[in-house]
């Protein structure tokens, strides 16, 4: 998914296996505004899925969610991700 926006890589965990990419601005979230009886929707939720799906193409299991949000008024988008392990090739039952 291309968004022309580059994040900024940081607030690593110690034991080396989480981050924070931090985003300046949203596109996606650019001509949005929540009504205030659906505060709790993640309406960029769509970025943690791409960025879980494209490491998943890589033989990564990630967790990705947000921390912060612009749409909650925070200054910066904010996505930690976490890696959970490495993925092993498996053949489906009845290929060789």
């Amino acid at each position: 998914m291309y968004l022309n926006i580059q994040p900024t890589i940081s607030n690593w965990a110690a034991t080396g296996d989480e981050f924070s990419l931090i985003f300046e601005a949203n596109p996606l979230a650019e001509f949005v505004e929540l009504p205030s009886d659906i505060g709790n929707l993640r309406y960029s939720a769509i970025l943690c899925g791409c960025i879980r799906g494209a490491l998943e193409m890589v033989q990564l299991e990630v967790q990705s969610w947000f921390a912060q949000d612009h749409l909650k008024g925070d200054a910066n988008t904010e996505i930690r991700v976490k890696f959970i392990r490495r993925l092993e090739d498996a053949i489906p039952a009845g290929e060789d």
